[in-house]
């Protein structure tokens, strides 16, 4: 059986132990074991084991099943790569199949930390995926943290800078702790904030003020009443006040009690809807102000544009005023379209008076 190879050096430049290999693809140093180290090092003040390359790999570890490079700290760092190159990473790990390049974990704390002077302290490059990718149980999947900048930012050159995505809660959360904006939305020359909702677009609570224009795309302002009955008014039709507040379709000619015309109908909806509230009774927009689709009678007179209205006989129909005394206090609004004979729904002008 070969003996251990054993030395010792008292001086500091000179190696206790050396192996040299002068042909091509040899060995200075070979360490074997059944199941203890192959080679080790050990030092009590500096570094235990050193390797050194002029072209090639400083220190090179390969297994078939386990880690080919283990590194163990009990109070510093476990790893510690440095290099002096602007070209060049520091360390560099390379996954030829489909596992994980990088990997860190932590009992307790962070599991991966990226740190630089002046540069990025962690940049993630994916040409198929996700550049970097964050997940947590209970705590945020990603976090970003600025003294004087930017906490988290996105860019993109084509599509979204940020997107957030949430299957139970909110997709995107801002919050200010001082007198800032929670959320700021900002264009140059496309639309600052756009929200689209399957129940509401958006929700204020509190006071909005707006410094530029309101543009409405729909046609009327329409307030929320009680409508007697449990049935809903077809849009367009003419409506009085009842006794208990309540309103129902118009009976009579000349109704000064007439409020409005149900909203809705045509191609006309409400801009503004007001005092819109839960209710257990049957609540519906009426037209006040502005144009919308009103069921007309041309039988009492034929309706040319600009004619003043008032209810008719007919349920729920308005009619060309003949009488200006008994118009006065029971008009609708103005044609904005003719009607010759019969019954038919046309554009008004709401003007009540």
């Amino acid at each position: 059986m070969d003996k251990p190879v054993l030395g010792t050096s008292s001086d500091s430049k000179v190696a206790g132990a050396k192996g040299e290999c002068t042909g091509g693809g040899g060995f200075g140093v070979w360490g074997v074991c059944d199941s203890g180290h192959g080679v080790h090092g050990d030092s009590k003040t500096s570094r235990g084991v050193v390797g050194t390359s002029e072209t090639f790999h400083g220190v090179f570890g390969q297994s078939q099943d386990n880690v080919g490079v283990a590194a163990v700290s009990q109070n510093a760092e476990a790893m510690n790569a440095v290099s002096h190159s602007a070209k060049h990473a520091a360390l560099v790990a390379i996954n030829d199949a489909n596992g994980v390049g990088v990997q860190g974990r932590s009992g307790g704390n962070v599991g991966v930390v990226g740190e630089s002077d002046t540069g990025r302290g962690v940049m993630g490059i994916s040409n198929g995926n996700l550049g970097v990718s964050g997940e947590s149980q209970l705590f945020p999947g990603v976090r970003g943290h600025s003294v004087n900048g930017r906490g988290t930012e996105g860019f993109s050159d084509n599509l979204e800078g940020v997107v957030g995505i949430s299957k139970q809660s909110t997709g995107v959360l801002g919050i200010s702790e001082a007198g800032g904006a929670g959320v700021i939305g900002q264009s140059a020359s496309g639309i600052g904030v756009h929200g689209k909702g399957g129940r509401l677009a958006g929700f204020f609570e509190g006071d909005v003020e707006v410094t530029g224009d309101i543009r409405l795309a729909n046609a009327d302002c329409a307030e929320d009443f009680d409508v007697s009955g449990v049935d809903k008014v077809e849009p367009g039709t003419v409506m009085v006040l009842g006794n208990e507040g309540a309103l129902s379709e118009s009976q009579c000619a000349y109704d000064k009690r007439v409020a409005g015309v149900i909203s809705g109908a045509g191609n006309y909806k409400p801009g503004i809807v007001l005092d819109q509230k839960q209710s257990s009774g049957n609540r519906q927009p009426v037209a006040l102000v502005g144009k919308v689709f009103c069921k007309v009678d041309a039988t009492f007179g034929a309706i040319a544009v600009g004619d003043l209205l008032t209810t008719s006989t007919t349920p729920g129909h308005a009619m060309k005023t003949s009488d200006p005394f008994k118009a006065f206090g029971a008009v609708i609004g103005k044609a904005l379209c003719p009607l010759i004979d019969g019954k038919g729904l046309i554009p008004i002008l709401i003007a009540l008076r």
